[in-house]
């Protein structure tokens, strides 16, 4: 197809990124949650016709780029002040995380194995693209496969707007608030929202913490994937599925915090790299939101949301007190 094809959907993403900027001068409503409510509402009033569906699915990529960008804006220093602390806490909430959804699931409330491992996944990882990592490795049904994303994207839309009360409710550092953030939600695109709609430290600490988060994908889906061979119903994944599956991103974000700890940039690059990942993410949350679709979300069923929410409920008030004493 012609690239041609992509242009009404980034012309709307362009659009939609403008006036959440306008929104925010003119009465100031953050601009990156102004963004998503203007793609939850194309969605769900007009309507997203067919033509600007290529455009709009681009902005995973907006995303990824931004991510990689705001790797300049962070420092080896900063990050080696607590960043020791902050990997035991995400090997520990994830490890935490997935285990209760896994008991809750099989022992509480009498789901199907591969349908409570993919709620694990999707809970502990990194939302959607877990629950579908892991559903190759472990051959689950497509209906489970369904409703395991509903169900993540139902909390992701309830996270956005429950997470950014709270901090301001409890008066959350941005350090504390975005560990918190990106320890314990699931999806990156609605942890970095929240994450810079409390502050630019939080949405930095929010975003380093989801893409150590994310980078554990490749032990979990592997771990699955023997533990459901040998139970006789599972497939080995190949390296090269791995490597698929691997957020690539977080390589790329690693690589410009190397740069930007060697000096290499000037405060004016900087000042220019910070302006352009602020764009991207701007473009990318108006596509975010027109992934929210009601309709989907109704068809969520009971049990797995309720095994998915008390696993949050508990992950994120431990998480919070842990973080709390510690930063």
């Amino acid at each position: 197809m012609a690239p041609t094809r992509f242009l009404p959907g980034l012309a709307v993403l362009c659009l939609g990124a403008v006036f959440a900027r306008a929104i925010e001068l003119t009465v100031g409503f953050n601009h990156l949650l102004v963004a998503i409510a203007l793609g939850f509402v194309l969605a769900n009033g007009v309507g997203v016709p067919d033509r600007l569906e290529p455009g709009l699915a681009t902005h995973k990529l907006w995303l990824g780029a931004g991510i990689v960008l705001m790797g300049a804006s962070l420092t080896l220093e900063t990050v080696l002040e607590v960043g020791g602390l902050v990997l035991l806490v995400v090997v520990c909430v994830t490890s935490f995380t997935i285990l209760v959804v896994e008991l809750l699931a099989r022992n509480v409330f009498g789901l199907a194995d591969r349908l409570g491992s993919l709620l694990a996944a999707g809970a502990g990882i990194c939302g959607v693209s877990a629950v579908v990592a892991v559903a190759g490795a472990i051959r689950a049904r497509e209906d489970h496969i369904a409703y395991a994303a509903a169900t993540v994207l139902l909390f992701d839309a309830i996270t956005i707007v429950v997470y950014p009360v709270v901090g301001d409710l409890l008066n959350l550092s941005g350090i504390v608030f975005g560990v918190w953030a990106g320890v314990s939600m699931f999806s990156t695109g609605p942890v970095v929202a929240v994450g810079f709609a409390h502050s630019e430290v939080a949405g930095q600490w929010a975003t380093m913490t989801k893409l150590s988060r994310n980078a554990l994908i490749g032990a979990v889906v592997l771990a699955y994937a023997s533990y459901y061979a040998r139970s006789g119903g599972g497939g080995r994944p190949s390296v090269r599925t791995l490597w698929d599956e691997f957020p690539k991103f977080v390589l790329g974000f690693l690589a410009l915090m190397l740069l930007a700890s060697a000096g290499v940039f000037s405060a004016s690059q900087l000042a220019s790299i910070e302006n352009a990942y602020s764009w991207l993410f701007v473009l990318a949350f108006v596509g975010l939101g027109t992934e929210i679709r009601l309709a989907e979300l109704r068809s969520t069923g009971l049990m797995p949301a309720v095994v998915v929410l008390v696993s949050l409920l508990v992950a994120s008030a431990l998480s919070l007190a842990l973080l709390t004493l510690l930063l």
